[in-house]
């Protein structure tokens, strides 16, 4: 037997009984947190792919998560802060082995954005596989399709080798990286990738590409990009190794950001806070977060203090 139950505007679906082999989804529990969030306890068997999905209005339902059960899963959502009523839902995925991570809702199909480490990561639109920065071999990215267009920031070794680019694109797989890059790859390397200098873009398989400027004092200014990658109508930022620069403080319309903050290499927690509240992504995952001493940034501090707003999203995910 089920039955819905409507609480603080949250609508889930309570089973009665204990969780058996096979059986469905269950809300075990939900709580708004005294900052907004949201903390949905879900029980399901262990090795599910499952979907969590929202809606602000009944019946337009759009993915919020897809994960991987471990039994019993506490999945935050806080997205909900700005939003009096928010409804959900949790339904098993077919998908042998789905790309799991947060979902993006576009003009034209979800995205959906899956962190490996530091600052790699995988966004899947539609049939298509954008990876990021993917440095650390084939390993990271087991049962992840092959890339479709990967774009590379600079030559810092935990941005770039060569090595791994061979072991994730496929023949027909596009690189984008600045002319620092392009230049250290073979033959067969450059005949795949697109040189792109600060301030030029491009437009491949459906998605447009802009190279932002991203300096400092470790990073000398057009040897390395940010990029503006728009897919669906969605602006998703990617700042590299940057400083605190005009350039990104400047940046408008983004609604999702990727925001590096570590020493001494990139920017201070203070200074990414700084460049967050001037250009005001809708979303903002901090990434590229680990010191030089292996101490990380610490994060949560840098989501409170944005998180004041309660227009802009913080969210903090697993990078490391």
């Amino acid at each position: 037997m089920i039955r819905v139950l409507l609480v603080v505007g949250i609508l889930v679906q309570f089973g009665i009984g204990m969780l058996t082999a096979q059986q469905a989804p269950q809300f075990l529990s939900v709580q708004r947190q005294t900052n907004s969030d949201v903390t949905l306890q879900i029980a399901s068997t262990s090795g599910k792919y499952l979907r969590l999905e929202g809606a602000d209005r009944l019946p337009e339902w759009h993915g919020l998560q897809t994960y991987k059960s471990t039994g019993t899963n506490p999945i935050v959502d806080g997205s909900s802060a700005v939003l009096g009523t928010r409804f959900y839902r949790v339904v098993e995925v077919e998908e042998a082995t789905p790309l799991t991570g947060d979902h993006l809702v576009t003009d034209d199909g979800e995205a959906v954005i899956h962190p490996i480490n530091h600052a790699s990561f995988v966004m899947r639109w539609k049939d298509r596989y954008v990876y990021n920065d993917p440095v650390g071999g084939s390993s990271p990215y087991t049962g992840i399709p092959r890339a479709s267009l990967i774009l590379i920031s600079h030559s810092h070794s935990d941005h770039f080798d060569a090595a791994t680019l061979s072991a994730v694109k496929q023949n027909d797989t596009v690189i984008i990286a600045p002319a620092a890059v392009y230049s250290s790859l073979s033959v067969a390397l450059k005949a795949q990738t697109i040189p792109l200098s600060n301030g030029s873009s491009t437009n491949v398989l459906g998605i447009q590409v802009e190279a932002i400027p991203a300096y400092n004092a470790n990073h000398p200014k057009g040897t390395g990009n940010g990029y503006v990658v728009t897919l669906g109508g969605r602006r998703i930022f990617m700042s590299g190794d940057t400083g605190n620069i005009a350039e990104m403080r400047a940046l408008t319309d983004i609604d999702v950001a990727f925001v590096c903050m570590n020493v001494p290499f990139t920017m201070t927690l203070a200074e990414a806070v700084t460049a967050v509240r001037a250009f005001r992504p809708r979303v903002t995952y901090p990434y590229h977060y680990r010191n030089q001493d292996n101490t990380q940034a610490n994060v949560a501090s840098f989501r409170q203090q944005i998180s004041a707003d309660p227009s802009l999203e913080v969210r903090l995910r697993k990078w490391y």
